[in-house]
């Protein structure tokens, strides 16, 4: 299965701990846009510190980095924003997961075999950076004039009275 952004990693290069870097190129940003739903992605970089843990597992520590344009919700207008993301996630062998849910605990990516998809897992978390909600800076809602007549003109009145 062909992925967005693919960087694969023996868990044996990993020994006491290793650094890897997952940067995108242009073919491989213009794919994370369309999966995401995004106007652009003009940057992604995101840096894993890995450390082997029990069972197999992987603690990943990672700072994300991104330049993102997305759509504004206020005014539909394309606009630039910059996705910064500290985070800490566990690979574990697939078919070990926890299944106690935990809000505390780290979130636990499956890995097959003996290779971590780094790809993958720098796009799943810049997918859970971004806002759902996006809006420029200085984007304001429009203010409704309320109507002097209509089914809620008569309570609209009541109210202001109070």
């Amino acid at each position: 299965m062909m992925r967005e952004l693919e960087r694969s990693l023996p868990t044996a290069q990993i020994g006491e701990g290793a650094r890897f870097v997952v940067e995108a190129n242009e073919a491989e940003l213009r794919a994370v846009a369309a999966r995401l739903g995004l106007d652009a992605v003009r940057h992604l970089r995101c840096v894993f510190d890995l450390r082997g843990a029990e069972e197999g597992a992987v603690r990943a520590d990672g700072t994300l980095r991104a330049r993102v344009v997305q759509t504004c919700v206020i005014s539909l207008e394309p606009f630039e924003s910059d996705v910064i993301e500290d985070f800490r996630v566990r690979f574990v062998p697939a078919g070990t997961e926890s299944e106690d849910i935990e809000l505390e605990a780290d979130d636990e990516i499956p890995y097959e075999g003996n290779r971590l998809e780094l790809g993958e897992a720098a796009v799943e978390q810049l997918a859970l950076a971004l806002d759902p909600f996006p809006h420029k800076p200085d984007a304001e809602l429009p203010v409704a004039e309320q109507a002097a007549t209509g089914p809620f003109a008569a309570l609209a009145r009541l109210r202001t009275r109070q």
